[in-house]
């Protein structure tokens, strides 16, 4: 026989902690539940044994008293009497009668015995007479001499025998397990929440947006928590204001002096070609600042809105075009995404200085859908980069090996793009072309239709 395949089981579990711990309290209230069942029942026996014992018993003695005492005449109406209002059937026994025994349980062993020592050795039991099923019991009515005494069946319902105790007390069981549940659910939920408000705070965080500060109600240790990670939150933000406040300083303190120096140069009269050449060290100096600047810059509170990617292609065209620079941009039509449209103007721009810089020529603009989400791809015709290297060199001050030789740039230029892209709830991808070069694609989300 084959072995069950618990890895699968395991797979299949829920993996939430809400739905994880109430399966665990509910299987041992169910295991609970099932024990003290056990144990009652067990202990209740002897007693429900002896009570149905006493009730048939005294019903067999008032049924034997009342035949006895009864006109003989009367005793046909006596029977239908008995029959009708407190469903005793009562039949002559006869030695050919059809009969089946009693269930060999525990409780109607104790039944049986205890009758049977109140109202003799020779009272016999049966669950079927005739084909009528009942709980059916013999007594003898004594005549004058033996071969006067009358034997009789007398049935009684079953419920009126072996009440249905375990049933009552299942039901009330049930009701008791399903409140349980319930207040167990309500508990677990509440634990829940928090942490599902945490989780996505920190998702926030991790797009270098500002989440909203988190309740620090309910229990003590999800009171902590939620108070640690506000507190956390809290030390970035003044951490980013301070690196900004910096950046700021240090372009305003490197700026002017640079400005001042590519005066001086050109005004020095020195020989043409070297005037050239460090005012080009001084302009690669300038635009490292302003990468650096464009790394700490936030968002500036704009908010997503629609905005149509094709629509954005043709304006940096534009814009490119009076640079001599001819961008050749594929559009199927209006492709709407959510987006801040300054900062994807930003990264767009950076991604395609970024081919401009390492591939020489125009690259391509492509605009579609990536499934539903819109994507707008740089392509270009340059080194590309291995795809080992796609996720690291999205991490700022990082350059490739064989751009190192280019003294131009600081590795901060895809770094700015994954940010931007993160903050907006999309994604950034570096993916080999065919045929050599490098596709970066941003993934957005699509606006909603209106």
């Amino acid at each position: 026989m084959a072995l069950p395949n618990y890895h699968s089981l395991l797979v299949r579990a829920p993996r939430t902690l809400l739905w994880r711990i109430f399966l665990v309290v509910t299987v041992l209230m169910l295991a609970s539940v099932a024990a003290w069942s056990a144990i009652f029942s067990h202990f209740d026996q002897a007693g429900r044994a002896r009570q149905t014992a006493q009730t048939v018993v005294s019903i067999i003695n008032l049924t034997r008293t009342a035949l006895l005492n009864a006109d003989p005449a009367l005793r046909k109406d006596l029977l239908l009497d008995l029959a009708t209002l407190e469903g005793i059937r009562i039949y002559p026994a006869e030695a050919q009668d059809k009969l089946l025994p009693l269930d060999n349980t525990a409780v109607l062993r104790m039944v049986t015995e205890d009758v049977r020592r109140q109202l003799g050795a020779d009272t016999r039991f049966a669950s079927s007479w005739e084909g009528l099923n009942g709980f059916w019991i013999s007594f003898r009515l004594e005549g004058e001499t033996p071969a006067e005494n009358t034997d009789f069946w007398v049935m009684l319902p079953i419920e009126r025998v072996l009440r249905p105790h375990a049933l009552e007390w299942m039901g009330w069981g049930a009701a008791a397990l399903c409140l349980a549940m319930l207040g167990t659910y309500m508990i677990v939920s509440r634990l829940n929440r928090p942490l599902k408000d945490l989780a996505q705070a920190a998702r926030t965080v991790g797009r270098g947006e500002v989440p909203p500060r988190l309740s620090e109600s309910g229990p003590t240790e999800l009171a902590d928590l939620a108070h640690a990670f506000n507190q956390m939150s809290h030390d970035l933000q003044q951490l980013d204001a301070d690196r900004a406040l910096i950046l700021a300083g240090v372009s305003h303190d490197l700026r002017t002096p640079l400005a001042r120096l590519r005066l001086g140069i050109e005004m020095c009269g020195a020989d043409p070609v070297e005037v050239d050449a460090m005012v080009s060290d001084i302009e690669d100096m300038d635009r490292i600042i302003g990468q650096f600047l464009e790394f700490s810059k936030e968002d500036g509170g704009e908010q997503l809105t629609a905005l149509d990617l094709a629509e954005l292609a043709e304006e940096l065209s534009t814009i490119y075009a009076r640079r001599g620079v001819t961008l050749n941009v594929k559009a199927t039509g209006p492709t709407f995404a959510l987006a801040r449209p300054n900062a994807l103007r930003r990264a767009v721009t950076n991604l395609i200085e970024n081919a401009l810089h390492y591939a020489g020529g125009a690259p391509e603009l492509e605009i579609g859908m990536d499934g539903k989400r819109p994507v707008i791809e740089v392509l270009d015709r340059g080194p590309g980069i291995p795809e080992t290297e796609t996720e690291r060199v999205k991490r700022p001050f990082t350059r490739l090996e064989s751009a190192r030789s280019n003294t131009k740039g600081s590795g901060l230029g895809l770094a700015i793009v994954d940010r931007i892209v993160r903050g907006q709830h999309g994604e950034f991808r570096l993916l080999p072309r065919e045929d050599g070069g490098l596709r970066a694609c941003i993934l957005l989300r699509a606006a909603p239709k209106t």
